[in-house]
């Protein structure tokens, strides 16, 4: 069981290590009785204090990592990766979808009340998420941390496909919707098959033409490698003399010192050796295994959580002649009765120049929270302030739990059957199947409701701010910038408020502070701005602010369900 509210003197003292009673999932053997901080693991740096650590090497630790650099050039940081190198989990293009989130074509995010009306803020919120992360991405052009803006953002229009009386219906009313927002100006709707078919021919060849069809198109749509974002992220850091990166590096345990500062012990998986490190500041920013690595500092803010590991696969189509016929990120509906979760969307990818077909996510399921990780990682996940959420989260979501049943009894004639209805031509021998990365879902205990499964991601913080964490995944990689900025807010507030930082900041984000929703002057110039540095092949929509004097903001509670960050 997770330890709580460890802290440790220069005097190790004997205790548990949750890693090593549990043992790998290659080995499954158990070890006992090691020390709180072992004698073999041995200080690093001069003085073995470092003012920042990131554990994890993805999309999330790398932006804090170069925003930190920027703000606090003097700053010593040390980021540990448990792999070999960085990016190769979640972040990994392969891993995900690559969708520049902006709610353009997700329909979980704009859903319809009782009486039919189509709520749209949590639309707009996301949107202006992905306004700052193209804002942070072009000023990390400007400084020359990222290059090449091609090799790792393309212009892709977003689309949301639906079929049938009602699904129909919903995405006039969402379209009309969102037309009160300057945010979603240049979104196109139409039900005719001629013109959806000059958007998506792919989509349209050999479909019914009596099927009742509705679609919107918006030209504001991205495909965008967050992995390749993350190397070049931590290549610009590497380049900087007051960072250090340790890869093929496993945390061992992460514990309190009196002083206030953090110790985390941590073994080279190549060579055995172990370290330990001293930190001001920890942030635990390691995807799936962000949980574990919080249970195990003991920090009491962390008992309220547990994850649900869901993992994804993909169909991928690297057929030239046909991925030639599409460019969309095409986004459907989930069938009545199936959680948003379950949505299906073909995409175009971009890896390396050369442009990909991907279709899915098809749920999977391991215990594992990483792909790489352990078979034991849900099961030493629980503790006795966990469990009893985790049980009611498995009664209450039961139509998600039929839903991976029938997902993980899915053959591949199932999944080929699937795709035809985005693309009634395929062929199985044009697709191949590819298992994607692993996705946990927040779990936490309300004190009213008792278990919930949450949508979002959430930074979970120390009561003193000298340690950090960020559970969950959707939207995922694409609130990477605003997310960050907001751990910001969260454990540096003092800081935050300085003129130094808010001067800097602003440097970063032009529009930080402001919402773009209410400022459609400010977002034009902001969209002309990133199209010329992200190089976006496709223009920005034409816009006219006196349209909009009257800021999108519909009232009223917005319910949202778990969804599949992939």
């Amino acid at each position: 069981m997770p330890s709580k509210n460890k802290k440790m003197s220069t005097n190790s003292h004997l205790m548990l290590n949750r890693r090593q009673l549990l043992g790998s999932a290659a080995t499954g053997a158990a070890a006992i009785g090691v020390s709180a901080m072992p004698s073999w693991a041995q200080e690093q740096g001069s003085d073995g204090v470092v003012d920042v650590l990131l554990i994890g090497g993805g999309i999330m630790s790398s932006t804090l990592g170069v925003l930190l650099s920027q703000l606090e050039p003097t700053w010593k940081i040390e980021m540990i990766e448990r792999l070999d190198d960085v990016a190769m989990e979640s972040s990994n293009g392969w891993n995900n979808a690559g969708t520049g989130h902006s709610a353009l074509a997700e329909l979980n995010y704009s859903p319809m009340d009782a009486k039919g009306n189509v709520n749209i803020t949590k639309a707009i919120e996301i949107n202006e998420w992905f306004q700052v992360t193209r804002q942070f991405l072009s000023h990390q052009i400007d400084m020359g941390v990222l290059k090449n803006p091609r090799s790792f953002i393309n212009s892709t229009p977003h689309m949301s496909f639906v079929w049938g009386d009602a699904n129909t219906e919903f995405l006039a009313k969402r379209y009309e919707a969102l037309k009160a927002s300057p945010l979603f100006a240049g979104m196109q709707f139409s039900n005719d098959h001629a013109q959806i078919a000059k958007w998506v021919p792919l989509m349209m060849e050999g479909r019914d033409p009596n099927q009742k069809l509705a679609v919107t198109w918006s030209p504001l749509g991205t495909d965008v490698n967050f992995g390749e974002i993350t190397r070049q992220y931590v290549a610009h850091l590497k380049s900087q003399q007051q960072f250090t990166l340790r890869t093929s590096s496993e945390v061992e345990d992460i514990v309190k010192n009196d002083d206030g500062t953090w110790s985390v012990s941590y073994t080279n998986t190549k060579d055995g050796s172990s370290t330990m490190v001293k930190a001001k500041f920890v942030f635990l920013g390691a995807g799936g295994g962000a949980l574990p690595l919080l249970q195990m500092s003991g920090i009491p803010e962390g008992d309220a959580y547990a994850g649900f590991p869901v993992g994804g696969s993909f169909l991928v189509c690297d057929n030239p002649e046909i991925v030639d016929q599409h460019l969309a990120k095409a986004y459907g509906q989930a069938e009545t009765g199936a959680p948003p979760m379950s949505v299906p969307h073909l995409d175009t990818r971009v890896f390396d120049g050369k442009r990909h077909i991907l279709f899915g996510p098809f749920a999977t399921f391991s215990t594992k929270f990483l792909k790489e990780g352990s078979l034991f990682d849900l099961p030493a996940s629980v503790t006795l302030e966990n469990i009893w959420p985790m049980l009611q989260v498995g009664t209450n979501e039961f139509n998600l739990v039929q839903y991976l049943a029938g997902q993980l009894m899915m053959s591949d004639e199932d999944r080929l059957n699937a795709l035809k209805v985005y693309f009634p031509n395929a062929k199985a021998e044009d697709w191949r199947y590819w298992q994607a990365g692993q996705r946990v879902q927040i779990i936490k205990n309300d004190a009213e409701k008792g278990g919930i499964l949450k949508l979002g991601t959430e930074i979970v913080a120390s009561e003193d701010r000298t340690i950090a964490a960020l559970l969950g995944a959707s939207p995922g990689a694409s609130t990477a910038a605003p997310i960050m900025l907001d751990v910001l807010k969260k454990v540096f507030p003092d800081k935050l408020k300085t003129p130094e930082w808010q001067e800097r900041v602003h440097a970063i984000v032009p529009s930080y502070g402001q919402k773009l929703n209410e400022n459609p002057d400010m977002l034009a110039k902001e969209w002309a701005a990133t199209e010329e540095r992200l190089q976006l092949a496709i223009a920005s929509p034409a816009m006219d602010p006196a349209a909009y004097s009257k800021p999108a903001a519909p009232a009223g509670e917005v319910k949202m369900a778990p969804g599949l960050a992939l």
